[in-house]
């Protein structure tokens, strides 16, 4: 039984990312309180009560694929035809391109709750996310009018074809070549494998958004351009025409995520049309991949409140030993056991710091294109490449840990199918592989990031940190200042491990050896912070006497036990990320044995 946690997303949204803030910007004119909460109200019976329910039958039917037509889970193609009806696909989208004209991180909550209740169909969706995104900066007028209004609706699908078998992670080996055909339009043939949702039967079109190299492309990334390939041709009064010369060959045998098709695609002279310019295939698809990764951040963290909410019931429900301080005659209920406590409470901390990270990341990103100041805009935008990694890293890695946690709760019947806990653990080990390894966000956060503007990113990140520790050590609430006793000091370890990794001169395999560790550091203090940033406006609330006081009471407690069991281990990360990669084990130790 999965609920969305309507109360715990306005938390976040409103009281740590501040979207309402975005307002002041003229962007979002409709938005408002009372539009959030009917907003999120209904995205969460749609999931409660549609999604939810068809995500272990679709766990274990999977996906099927006879002829080149790929069949889903029954039950998903009427869901997904609901959610077409209910307008979601366009929410966070501008009405000037038919979309709802709402911020991304409301439209980024309402993903949590179909991720939550079903992350292989909501990865059908959050595809089609980063295509929209793509067209809308890269895309031709005629493109943007062909195939904008019907992907906005959800009524067609899309995909980004990246991979390929010989290339993984390194796009610059891809081989899939277009040739052009005189006409503006290209000639794609070659095979991506990984593709999700690459074919199904729950929408009329899929637009494939596909990397290939044209003729005179020089080697290497610099080489790509990007191609929009629909499965069926669009004749100019808009109706669909032949069958492009583009299919899946195969499903991935997946360890999770099965109600999700995973093709293997092949193309075969498929008719195709350049999206941007010719050899900007990269940067077009950076649209869709940054896209994709707070997408996939979100994902991590809508997988692991599906795990506490399943972990939590169980334990309420198993009865088992006797528990220190219970009344009453044995057995008790575990949620009594003070270690099966202490795992809930762990697995609700780090959900809501990795919520707050995602919202405030996607509130970041919408300040960098609306707001009206340049330097506004520039400061958000730092905001929201700084975090990107962070979100979709740390978040994944929490959504593998809380759902491990989860079944560790459940004991013996966490390992096995049949309470669907283990489900959620193997839908939640892709998270942290896809769109970027989460290796490679660290690159990207070490390599890049933290040198952008001088340094600016972080060192604005860390002013706001200690900002929130000021608040907490002033407050008149005797829990608080405990906070600022553990965030500022990982503040600081933060700060020491960011100028480590970049002084100049420092060898770059020393550096890389220690970017996973300050990712974690990063993603730890940050979310740790975001968590202090909700126990001030929970004590604000206290004071002035609104809403629920043991609501606002347990986020003071959350945040507590946040700093109290993960905030320590900060100074002690500093030690592996300056360890360098001389204390990496080389080819004969690994061979040893």
């Amino acid at each position: 039984m999965y609920r969305a946690p309507i109360k715990d997303l306005r938390f976040a949204l409103e009281e740590i990312a501040v979207m309402d803030g975005l307002k002041t910007t003229g962007a979002f004119p409709d938005l408002s309180s009372d539009l959030t909460a009917a907003i999120l109200e209904e995205a969460g019976k749609f999931s409660n009560d549609v999604l939810a329910p068809l995500n272990r039958p679709g766990d274990m039917a999977g996906c099927k694929l006879e002829d080149g037509v790929v069949t889903t889970p029954p039950g998903i193609k009427e869901a997904y035809a609901q959610f077409v009806e209910g307008g979601w696909q366009g929410l966070q989208f501008p009405a000037e391109h038919g979309g709802m004209g709402l911020p991304r991180a409301l439209g980024a909550a309402v993903m949590e709750t179909m991720q939550s209740a079903n992350m292989a169909f909501s990865l059908g969706p959050m595809l089609t996310f980063g295509a929209i995104e793509a067209l809308i900066a890269r895309g031709s007028d005629d493109q943007k009018s062909t195939y904008l209004p019907k992907l906005m609706t959800g009524e067609w699908s899309a995909t980004m074809q990246l991979t390929e078998p010989q290339a993984g992670s390194d796009v610059g080996a891809l081989r899939t070549k277009a040739e052009p055909n005189g006409d503006g339009s290209w000639s794609v043939t070659g095979q991506k494998i990984y593709i999700t949702w690459g074919e199904h039967d729950c929408a009329d079109n899929i637009i494939h958004c596909v990397l290939a190299r044209t003729p005179d492309g020089p080697s290497g990334t610099k080489g790509i351009s990007l191609f929009l390939i629909p499965k069926f041709l669009v004749n100019e009064d808009g109706a669909l025409g032949e069958r492009n010369a583009i299919k899946a060959i195969g499903l991935e045998h997946k360890m999770g995520i099965h109600g999700s098709p995973t093709c293997v695609m092949e193309m075969s002279g498929a008719k195709g049309w350049l999206i941007g310019e010719e050899f900007g295939g990269m940067a077009a698809m950076f649209i869709m991949m940054n896209a994709a990764r707070l997408a996939v951040g979100v994902q991590g963290v809508g997988i692991a409140e599906r795990a506490y909410q399943q972990a939590l019931a169980y334990a309420l429900d198993r009865k088992q030993g006797r528990a220190p301080g219970v009344e009453g005659e044995a057995p008790h209920a575990i949620i009594h056991h003070p270690d099966v406590r202490n795992m809930l409470t762990t697995m609700k901390a780090k959900i809501e710091a990795a919520r707050a990270i995602c919202y405030l990341c996607a509130v970041a990103a919408d300040e960098a294109e609306f707001e009206e100041d340049d330097e506004d805009r520039a400061f958000a935008k730092r905001r929201e490449e700084l975090l990107t990694p962070i979100s979709k890293a740390w978040s994944t890695d929490v959504g593998v840990d809380v759902a491990s946690l989860g079944i560790q709760v459940h004991g013996g019947m966490g390992f096995i199918e049949e309470t669907g806990a283990a489900q959620h653990y193997r839908d939640a080990r892709i998270a942290p592989i896809y769109e970027g390894t989460n290796g490679i966000q660290a690159i990207d956060l070490v390599g890049r990031k933290l040198r952008m503007a001088g340094g600016a990113p972080l060192r604005e990140l860390l002013e706001d940190i200690r900002q929130t520790v000021e608040d907490c050590s002033t407050s008149s609430n005797p829990e608080l200042p405990k906070l600022a006793k553990r965030l500022g000091p990982a503040a600081d370890a933060l700060e020491a491990a960011a100028a480590w990794l970049t002084k100049p001169g420092r060898d770059r395999s020393d550096m890389l050896s220690g970017a996973t560790a300050f990712q974690t550091l990063a993603g730890d203090v940050t979310g740790g912070w975001l968590l202090c940033v909700g126990a001030v406006a929970a004590q604000r609330r206290l004071k002035m006497n609104e809403g629920d006081s043991a609501y606002a009471e347990g986020k003071i407690r959350l945040a507590r036990h946040f700093a109290e069991t993960v905030l320590p281990q900060a100074p002690a990360a500093l030690a592996g990320i300056q360890a360098g990669a001389g204390l990496l084990a080389d080819e004969v130790t690994l061979n040893a044995g």
